[in-house]
């Protein structure tokens, strides 16, 4: 039996627990009942949960109390939260509001200066040891970290100061991941990720900006079961980082074909052909931008269903490093020995060569049989008879 709580309800159990959970939320967030039933479903197929988690996780947004949430800024353009702003299931202030209680964060609270400040302070002390910690932003290391203040002090000090009893550290974005656009080039401030920062391993979502649907399904995984969910060696959620993007690219298929854009508005690209000439990274980008779309307007709203090459966001030494031209290496995938024709030849069949690809075909099908019916045997089923001696 799964060691999962929720894999343990049957059918009627869990209906009833989940229009339970249902009739609290819609109390509480102003959403019908279906549109509940679809959050919770979408959340738990985003997480890549077995049948019967999306009761789970209705029942823990409807009961647990609303986890505190801890949002700093360092080294960014503050696009992860203008990402986070567009999220439809649920919308901002319904997750900021009901699901989690945003505490601190300096683009969207209304308290300033010392208010501010005393609102962190206070939120960390009647939260200690719960309150979940989220960074955005790369952080300077360089001359004790002068490069960025906050209230008088440097980004360093107060993310050790917040980090020190957090439950969870979240870094949002590829600027806090692994130090982003701050970290390329020359790198005058010695920007760097929350992880190097304070020298552990911390959970990154990273991406330019990331999808917000996967910082979200990350805090209600761990809202609903009271841990993260399973990372990569980078710490990424494998939900959302397991695989590559080539893997499932509306344009794969003219990849496998040979049919790639050479230049940006020529016909391939104006066809939707590969852009793996173009410069594109999703066959070595690990993310799930193909299959789950920005901010509610389908799944077009990515960079590669734009026309647009992926330029390897969410991988260190890929996004923001190497040239948006330069051809990426493949990873897990290699493309075939040789290509079909983009235009097939038309031609006429003659009798002969007909009797003769019948021919082919015969003989292919009776090796197949034979084969098929040798398939698994190791030793013949009787033994061969001993060569005659000659004279």
């Amino acid at each position: 039996m799964s060691s999962t709580p929720f894999e343990t309800f049957d059918s009627d159990e869990t209906v009833d627990r989940l229009q339970a959970s249902a009739a609290v939320v819609e109390r509480r967030l102003g959403l019908s009942r279906r549109e509940f039933a679809q959050f919770c479903a979408t959340t738990a197929t985003t997480l890549g949960l077995a049948a019967g988690s999306d009761s789970a996780i209705a029942q823990a947004v409807a009961k647990a109390q609303r986890p505190s949430v801890i949002w700093l800024h360092y080294q960014e353009c503050t696009g992860c939260s203008e990402s986070m702003l567009r999220a439809e299931h649920p919308t901002l202030e319904k997750l900021i509001l009901d699901v989690i209680s945003l505490d601190y964060h300096e683009t969207l609270m209304a308290a300033a200066g010392h208010q501010a400040e005393k609102a962190r302070l206070d939120a960390m002390a009647a939260h200690k040891g719960k309150y979940v910690l989220v960074v955005e932003g790369a952080i300077p290391l360089k001359d004790n970290g002068i490069y960025c203040k906050v209230g008088g002090h440097t980004a360093i000090d107060t993310l050790k100061q917040c980090a020190a009893d957090a439950a969870a550290v979240i870094a949002i974005g590829s600027c806090a991941s692994w130090g982003g656009m701050p970290s390329s080039g020359p790198n005058p401030t010695d920007a760097a990720g929350v992880g190097k920062a304070l020298g552990k391993p911390v959970l990154t979502i990273p991406g330019c900006p990331p999808n917000p649907y996967n910082f979200l399904a990350t805090v209600v995984h761990f809202l609903t079961f009271g841990k993260l969910p399973a990372l990569d060696a980078l710490g990424r959620p494998l939900f959302a980082y397991g695989r590559i993007v080539h893997e499932h690219c509306e344009r794969r298929a003219h990849f496998d074909a040979g049919r790639f854009a050479m230049e940006f508005g020529d016909e391939g690209h104006r066809k939707g052909w590969c852009l793996y000439k173009l410069g594109c990274k999703g066959p070595e980008t690990y993310a799930n931008c193909s299959t789950l779309g920005f901010g509610d307007v389908g799944e077009s709203s990515w960079p590669v269903a734009c026309g647009h090459p992926c330029i390897g966001c969410t991988e260190q030494g890929i996004g923001f490093t190497k040239p948006i031209h330069m051809t990426a290496s493949l990873r897990g995938t290699m493309p075939p020995a040789s290509y079909p024709n983009v235009v097939e030849q038309q031609g006429q069949t003659s009798f002969a060569s007909m009797a003769a690809l019948a021919a082919i075909a015969g003989a292919a099908a009776g090796a197949t049989a034979m084969l098929t019916r040798n398939l698994g045997r190791s030793t013949p089923d009787t033994p061969e008879p001993p060569p005659a001696k000659e004279g």
